[in-house]
């Protein structure tokens, strides 16, 4: 067969007859030599610029390893030691960076990460705070420092304006309590609720220190909620330890109540409506708040409170909450409340709401702290809203 693709290629093609051979004169051997010639500075002027003239060239870089140890040699226990002692120390970096970190199949440092940086959160003053804590029988109860540092002081969280906001623009103090009961719930508060929010803390969780810690290493100040009698007690019973007026002036389950985390700033009733409506129970209760320079929230559930009359008189430091969010509170009630504190925040200046730690408001409730700047409102914690009371003595820590 002698189709093209089975002849050889080249073969086959039609033979031209020769020619004679013609003598080239000097001329064009003078011609040719030229062209060889700039042939030839022209290939060393591209040598010049590539020293590789052109070619192909992959350069790699050729490190030694030495060959990893079997997986049944015996370890080096100071190794060990020395890689445990970094882990601690990169642990205690990320505790305090207020970087919420997750590592992939819950593994501890220095392993793989995520980094989630949803917020720059403000760090918090340690706690406890060894000038400001005494040890008393049921454990460290808050006190004003020989210096005269407050707890409400240096606990607090910093008040920290938008540059994007106006001058003067109107504040909003964001209370939620309850936290610490339920340990899903107090992780959503604590998480998803900006850092400014204020977090009360009930007294009865299985780890209050421990959710104490969280909350402030995420940026929250935090509130002792201490649990009150109410009208109906005790068929409605807050809890053990509840601060009754059948105690007087008895301060031992006050102190009880104390005891059971640090770091806080103040105390915000639970219920109440009847111990804080008797003078002579309440009185000895805002003195000993006063005295160990803590701030006092009353969360306005109660008309007939005596909390703002009585705490000029003991040099209390104390608010009224505006408007109180009721557990139980319909999708509806809750957009009411949060509607009619953003009017009176912009009539007044400020203003304070308390909101339980409940799954059907939390989502509302960050979305709602989420969204004040774009408002022209600023999120602050309490601590920027409360009115200060000013006493000698109790600067000076003479109050016990």
């Amino acid at each position: 067969m002698t189709d093209e693709l089975n002849e050889p290629l080249g073969l086959n093609e039609p033979l031209e007859p020769r020619r004679a051979p013609r003598r080239r004169g000097r001329t064009s051997t003078i011609v040719i030599a030229a062209l060889l010639g700039g042939g030839a500075l022209a290939a060393l002027a591209l040598a010049a610029r590539d020293p590789h003239a052109g070619q192909p060239v992959a350069i790699a870089r050729i490190e030694i390893v030495e060959p990893t140890a079997p997986a049944s040699a015996p370890a080096d226990h100071a190794s060990v030691a020395e890689q445990d002692k970094r882990a601690d120390e990169i642990a205690d970096i990320e505790r305090r960076s207020g970087v919420k970190i997750t590592r992939v199949g819950g593994g501890a440092a220095p392993g793989a990460l995520i980094i989630r940086l949803d917020e720059q959160h403000t760090a918090l003053a340690p706690a406890p705070d060894k000038r400001l804590v005494e040890k008393d029988r049921h454990g460290l109860l808050p006190k004003i420092g020989a210096d005269g540092a407050k707890p409400m002081e240096v606990y607090a969280r910093p008040a920290t304006i938008s540059a994007r906001l106006p001058a003067g623009a109107p504040r909003i103090a964001l209370v939620v309590g309850g936290v610490g009961l339920d340990a899903r719930l107090s992780a959503s508060a604590i998480d998803e609720l900006p850092g400014a929010v204020t977090l009360a803390l009930a007294p009865y969780g299985a780890d209050t220190e421990g959710v104490a810690t969280k909350a402030r290493e995420r940026g929250h100040e935090i509130l002792l909620q201490a649990p009150m009698e109410p009208y109906d007690y005790p068929r409605e019973n807050p809890g053990p330890h509840t601060l009754l007026t059948t105690r007087g002036a008895g301060l031992d389950d006050l102190h009880w109540l104390m005891s059971r985390f640090s770091g806080y700033i103040g105390v915000v009733n639970f219920l109440g409506a009847q111990f804080t409506a008797d003078e002579t129970a309440l009185t000895p209760t805002l003195t000993d708040i006063a005295g160990r320079g803590l701030l006092y929230l009353d969360d306005g559930t109660s008309p007939r409170s005596l909390v703002s009359a009585l705490a000029p008189r003991v040099a209390l430091t104390a608010a009224r909450a505006d408007a109180a969010i009721e557990a139980g509170a319909s999708g509806e009630a809750v957009e009411k409340a949060l509607t009619q504190i953003e009017a009176l925040a912009r009539r007044n200046g400020q203003a304070i709401i308390v909101a339980g730690a409940l799954p059907a408001a939390m989502t509302r409730l960050a979305r709602f702290a989420r969204e004040l700047e774009r408002k022209g409102i600023a999120l602050v914690p309490l601590s920027a809203l409360v009115s200060r009371v000013e006493d000698k003595e109790a600067r000076a820590g003479k109050w016990k």
